[in-house]
């Protein structure tokens, strides 16, 4: 067996891209890749990272320990009982070495020698995003006041291509948020610059190789378009559409691909395999137990949740039908009786059970863990107030009425909603918040998770109207693609946040292929 490929992983967030490369193996079964070390500032962020490289120290002979603390046997964090368990204290050792509480811009010095130290003379390759929100075409740079020369997330970028220059890695993959290449500061395209910069790294940000590497230029390859393919590469080529390659979700992010030029004259086309039918929700989140929200501001009780979603139905059904919506009106009227509170309640995060498999092989064997069994974690929700109850089973009934009526959109705007469903929300009507309540059908694949899930959950409710809820952090790291054995560490809004600012791991791992077989 060849030696592993070192990784070295920046802004790594929980782990996400990371994760597609290690959980790579070759037709022999053994991983072409190894994560040598990961950077992360956020501190829930890194230690669910930790305990992911801790899982990843066992190399497929996790002990039962670790599925114990899954299943609540071992404390609420890993750091009560499963880190100081004696046996284990050299993998817990490794895992603080290979997962890093540092920033980038601010730590550089340690963090280059913490990577010289895991690296060495080794080739490795180099993953990660630097943090979109200055790219954002939600974020700040739409405020008239916005100076993008003075957000310092929008150089981060060159923390990235310092550490290129000085390793050297035979591969990088950088991920981003499409406005990367619209974005433009004193005029000039930042997608223009990025280019220029990582074509040449050593010159961009004048930094040296480490020594005994040679100073190299790099080639940027589009995953979506053959390199065979003689029309030149416009900007929107490196926008990788997950749901095209098996994510349950349309998440739409630029990917860049770059080759160090002694390895590039070698390749042939890199393109990622597209898949003949779309990955819906359903097929991934149908196996997991239903439940109802909690309740803001009542007490959260079982038979509250059910008499304050029915005891307001009828004026919304009268609402509903005086604004033309007597499809939606019918079909509400028709379930709302069969609205109970579901036997799990609010789930939990512990020692809750999937109730039933889901169907692809490919998806199973990806999410299942033999060891872990059933058994799932992060899947229990947040409180609602009683006024969205009411605005989640309008919304989710039209998922389901759109479909059987052919109806587009599959989601109402705000313009569909009758004055009674209006939330306390100034300019609701204006077309600007168009879709600030959103249903994710069961057949389609999601809208992209985003970290603004962890605010209220609107824009992610659940396609059941029997449970009139928003998205767990479970259900929304299933959408995104996190095998169940992976726990998110911190309180709910920071599991959410994780969640939301990953990249999907399966289809980090279909890049991990493409890479490994350029590299082989």
């Amino acid at each position: 067996m060849n030696k592993p490929i070192k990784i070295i992983d920046l802004f790594s967030g929980p782990g996400g891209l990371g994760e597609g490369f290690a959980a790579l193996k070759d037709d022999d079964g053994n991983s072409p890749f190894k994560i040598a070390i990961s950077i992360e500032k956020e501190k829930s962020a890194h230690r669910t990272l930790k305990l992911r490289a801790f899982f990843r120290q066992f190399k497929g002979s996790v002990p039962e320990e670790y599925y114990d603390f899954l299943k609540g046997k071992l404390g609420k964090t890993p750091e009560e009982q499963l880190y100081k368990i004696p046996k284990y204290m050299a993998q817990v050792a490794a895992a603080e070495l290979e997962a890093q509480n540092l920033e980038l811009g601010k730590d550089n010095d340690l963090i280059n020698k913490k990577i010289l130290e895991v690296i060495g003379e080794d080739e490795c390759i180099l993953i990660g995003g630097p943090p979109c929100q200055a790219y954002s075409n939600a974020g700040k740079k739409n405020k008239k006041d916005y100076d993008p020369t003075a957000d310092p997330r929008n150089f981060l970028y060159k923390e990235y291509l310092k550490i290129i220059a000085q390793f050297q890695p035979t591969v990088f993959v950088m991920e981003n948020v499409k406005g990367m290449l619209s974005t433009k500061i004193n005029g000039k395209s930042i997608y223009d610059t990025i280019f220029t910069d990582l074509h040449n790294p050593c010159k961009s940000v004048k930094t040296k190789p480490q020594k005994n590497r040679i100073r190299h230029n790099y080639k940027i390859l589009s995953l979506t378009v053959p390199e065979s393919n003689k029309k030149d590469v416009q900007p929107k080529d490196y926008i990788v559409y997950s749901e095209n390659h098996g994510i349950p979700q349309r998440r739409h992010r630029v990917i860049l691909l770059g080759i160090r030029q002694d390895i590039y004259p070698n390749i042939k086309d890199v393109c990622l395999e597209k898949v003949s039918t779309q990955t819906s929700i359903e097929e991934v989140l149908a196996d997991l137990p239903a439940l109802r929200s909690g309740l803001s501001k009542l007490e959260n009780t079982d038979n509250n949740w059910v008499y304050n979603i029915q005891k307001d139905v009828k004026k919304t059904i009268k609402s509903l039908k005086e604004n033309k919506l007597p499809e939606i009106a019918d079909e509400i009227e028709l379930i709302y009786k069969s609205i109970k509170a579901p036997t799990e309640k609010q789930g939990q995060v512990f020692s809750l059970k999937r109730t039933s498999s889901i169907k692809s092989k490919e998806l199973s064997d990806w999410f299942y863990d033999k060891k872990l069994g059933q058994y799932i974690t992060n899947h229990e929700t947040r409180g609602h107030l009683t006024a969205d109850l009411q605005r989640y089973l309008f919304c989710s009934v039209w998922g389901t009425v759109s479909k059987r009526l052919n109806w587009t959109p599959r989601s109402p705007k705000s313009k569909d909603y009758p004055k009674y469903l209006y939330p306390k929300h100034k300019n609701f009507d204006s077309g600007k918040f168009a879709d600030r309540f959103r249903v994710q059908p069961w057949d389609l694949p999601a809208t992209t998770i985003t970290c603004h899930i962890s605010k209220d959950g609107h824009s992610y409710i659940h396609p059941d109207y029997l449970q009139c809820r928003s998205m767990t952090v479970r259900e929304a790291a299933r959408i995104q693609t996190f095998p169940d054995n992976y726990f998110f560490v911190g309180n709910r809004t920071e599991q959410y946040v994780q969640v939301g600012n990953a990249v999907p791991p399966l289809l980090a791992n279909k890049i991990a292929k493409v890479v490994s077989n350029i590299l082989s």
